[in-house]
């Protein structure tokens, strides 16, 4: 079995990192470049840096958090936000970045996963899904008919699941959670390992920052569904959450955001527990 990976999460709004619910409430955890020293010290296999309102203010990304984070730690960094064209994948690479997040511009020009992935290999660019269960009796008023995503129309078949509430499926959102698509989310996994990228990054819009668990099921859909690594995240409260995605999620890594910033638990505690339950970590 390969290590799973244990991946902190800085979600950067003006240079500083915050955390919130359900992509709302924003409240300040720190600097982004002295967590991320904390966390390659603890062992963290890798970070994540996402600019959470590039893409919709139209912002520019963040370049100079990216450089001075680069040159104090030594674990690969992902870096997402904003970013729209392979120019933009040059800049964050040339500052210090090992791997580029796209979410927003994936789905409105998705030949930027090829184009990159062409020039810089398929394990450098990382899909972010952002993922909110759609039930069909109650929120398809919500959906935005006048979006115009007919380049991926094919993408809108829905998989269909049931639970007390009803039946639903699960949508993809652009714009840090804003601008829901009628795009399905298992479809467009598999649309996005087909156009080369290396890896996806799934965000449970339900779970996120609520602290009450991983969205299992939804990570064990997209993890059956591709053969591209998933990781996991949103919902991260207790180390047994991180378990049950690993054990049933079958996510090859678990990000997480809170339980670190506010000091509950250490990127060490998590990996000690793993390793207590058999599931396969670096040390």
């Amino acid at each position: 079995m390969l290590t799973k990976r244990i991946i902190p999460c800085l979600d950067i709004k003006e240079g500083r990192v915050v955390k919130g619910t359900n992509f709302l409430g924003l409240r300040d955890a720190g600097d982004p470049v002295e967590l991320s020293k904390l966390y390659d010290e603890q062992g963290a296999d890798e970070l994540v840096f996402l600019d959470i309102t590039a893409s919709f203010e139209k912002r520019d990304i963040i370049i100079e958090v990216v450089k001075k984070t680069a040159e104090k730690v030594f674990i690969p960094l992902t870096v997402g936000g904003g970013i729209k064209t392979v120019e933009d994948f040059k800049r964050i690479l040339r500052a210090g970045a090992d791997k580029i997040s796209i979410n927003t511009s994936a789905v409105k020009t998705p030949q930027l996963i090829s184009d990159a992935s062409a020039i810089y290999g398929s394990q450098c660019v990382v899909v972010a899904m952002d993922v909110k269960k759609t039930y069909l009796t109650t929120e398809e008023t919500n959906i935005d008919e006048n979006n115009n995503y007919n380049h991926i129309k094919n993408l809108t078949a829905r998989n269909i699941y049931e639970d007390e509430k009803g039946k639903f499926w699960f949508q993809i959102y652009i714009y840090g959670g804003r601008e829901a698509t009628n795009i399905d989310a298992i479809t467009w996994s598999k649309k996005v390992e087909e156009l080369g990228a290396g890896e996806i990054l799934l965000t449970s819009m339900d779970a996120d920052g609520t602290k009450e668990g991983y969205d299992v099921p939804l990570t064990s859909i997209i993890s059956k569904s591709i053969k591209i690594p998933v990781i996991a995240s949103g919902g991260c409260g207790n180390i047994e959450h991180v378990k049950d995605v690993f054990k049933q999620g079958f996510a090859d890594a678990a990000l997480m955001a809170s339980i670190l910033h506010y000091g509950e638990y250490t990127v060490q505690d998590i990996k000690k527990e793993m390793l207590e339950e058999n599931i396969p970590v670096r040390i």
